[in-house]
């Protein structure tokens, strides 16, 4: 099963702020909640900030406060009750948001469906590795007269994966690092032929949200992490049909639990600096001359690209 879609967390009281965009500067990790988890609790000096970017609206509000007195911004992913289909998210709005917002790391939170025996329900797995079954989804802010090709071979920032495993052990939640991640399209769950198919590839969970999370942060040069939940395994299982939904809803109760002792964790342990190669993703991927590229889409890009063409016309 991937991304279970109906579990009530009880929310936070948010005092309302806006803006239009613009580097902000407001928070220095980003959270991202998926199914089970839509608020976060624990953080101080609370406010929402509603944004703007040149890619469309994110799917909700970014709620800042610290933790720690370290920066944070959470967003719903699905949005606060749920109403965003996986195809449907607005991925490009979502990251551009983060970046918006000052972020340099991203933790993401996802429910998963296990295609092994060994993930168990309420395991977590720290991917470092995606595989693609999408066909539908927008994953680059590139083109309109600008190309540019990152290195993705390692899709997951290895320096935020080892703290989020160290986060994992200390709070006690079973927290494997490594395996692959599959991202299929959805909104229908697989069938027993793919599932089993997914198995014999070696792949370790599914969802159907990260993979195009992990590309934009990587393109926008924000490290980025994969907290995968498992809610349950999926259909290949023999005893997949006889899990009832009450049984899921409390898994999804109790992930959404240690996902947040996890995450308070990981940002107080968070290195002040980067010492990875995420920041500096694009310094060698830009093909285009910078002087052909168009005047609007050296715009909509300039949070993203601004280092790179200052100065050059």
């Amino acid at each position: 099963m991937a991304d279970f879609s109906s579990c009530i967390i009880t929310s936070l009281t948010y005092a309302l702020a806006s803006d239009s965009g613009g580097s902000l500067a407001q928070a220095e990790i980003g959270v991202i909640g998926g199914s089970g988890l839509y608020s976060m609790p624990g953080l101080g000096k609370v406010k929402e900030v509603r944004l703007k970017t040149p890619f469309g609206a994110p799917s909700d509000a970014y709620v800042c406060g610290t933790i720690d007195g370290r920066k944070v911004a959470f967003l719903a992913r699905h949005g606060r009750g749920h109403r965003i289909l996986p195809s449907e998210l607005n991925f490009r709005a979502n990251i551009h948001g983060f970046k918006q917002l000052g972020v340099e790391r991203i933790i993401s939170i996802s429910a998963v469906g296990s295609l092994k025996e060994e993930h168990k329900p309420l395991d977590f797995v720290i991917p470092d590795q995606f595989f693609d079954r999408t066909r539908h989804r927008v994953d680059t802010f590139f083109g309109g007269g600008v190309v540019a090709h990152i290195g993705f071979a390692d899709p997951v920032c290895p320096e935020l994966a080892g703290v989020v495993e160290s986060a994992c052990q200390k709070v006690g939640v079973v927290g494997k690092r490594g395996g692959t991640y599959l991202c299929m399209e959805g909104p229908q769950f697989s069938t027993r032929a793919e599932s089993n198919v997914y198995r014999g590839l070696g792949m370790d969970v599914i969802g159907m949200t990260n993979l195009q999370e992990a590309k934009l942060a990587r393109e926008a040069e924000l490290c980025y992490v994969t907290v995968a939940m498992v809610t349950d395994y999926d259909c290949w299982h023999p005893h997949h049909d006889s899990v009832t939904v009450d049984q899921i809803v409390a898994v999804l109760l109790k992930n959404a639990d240690n996902a947040t002792k996890v995450v308070r964790e990981t940002v107080a342990a968070m290195p002040r600096g980067r010492s990875c190669k995420c920041a500096s993703a694009l310094a060698h991927a830009i093909l285009t001359d910078h002087k052909k590229i168009p005047p609007a889409t050296r715009k909509k890009l300039k949070l993203i690209l601004g280092k790179y063409l200052k100065n050059k016309k």
